[in-house]
């Protein structure tokens, strides 16, 4: 797989690549306004948005991303927890962690094993989702 936002489409006669397609969750619209203008830039397809964890399970099992960028803090949940819930649904994304707090303050839950990887709101980019996602 190409590292980066995008993906070889297998068996593409002409090589084209795919966008990476994107649910944002997080319970602050202007965020979330952001992280799509931001991840549209560099090429990710942003199909969806939720403001809570249930809406983020609802929306991955009819979108299908291939990507939930998942706040840590949610009001109905934590965004671990969504994350979990995520990994258990037949066409599972993958996921990346974002919070206004630092890593730090995750520390212990990010260490164990099978952790999304975790990127902090300040530091959101394009191509910091595509290195942490490869």
């Amino acid at each position: 797989m190409r590292a980066g936002p995008h993906d070889s489409r297998a068996g593409s006669d002409d090589d084209r690549l795919v966008a990476v397609s994107v649910l944002i969750v997080d319970d602050h619209a202007p965020f979330r306004a952001l992280a799509r203008q931001l991840l549209e830039h560099d090429g990710f397809d942003v199909v969806g948005e939720a403001a809570d964890g249930r809406s983020a399970v609802e929306a991955s099992q009819r979108l299908h991303p291939s990507l939930v960028l998942l706040d840590v803090q949610l009001p109905d949940t934590d965004g671990f927890a969504v994350a979990a819930a995520l990994a258990g649904l037949d066409r599972p994304p993958r996921v990346v962690l974002t919070s206004t707090r630092d890593r730090s303050a995750f520390r212990s839950r990010l260490a164990e094993p099978g952790a999304p990887p975790f990127i902090n709101k300040a530091d959101l980019t394009g191509a910091a989702v595509a290195a942490l996602i490869g």
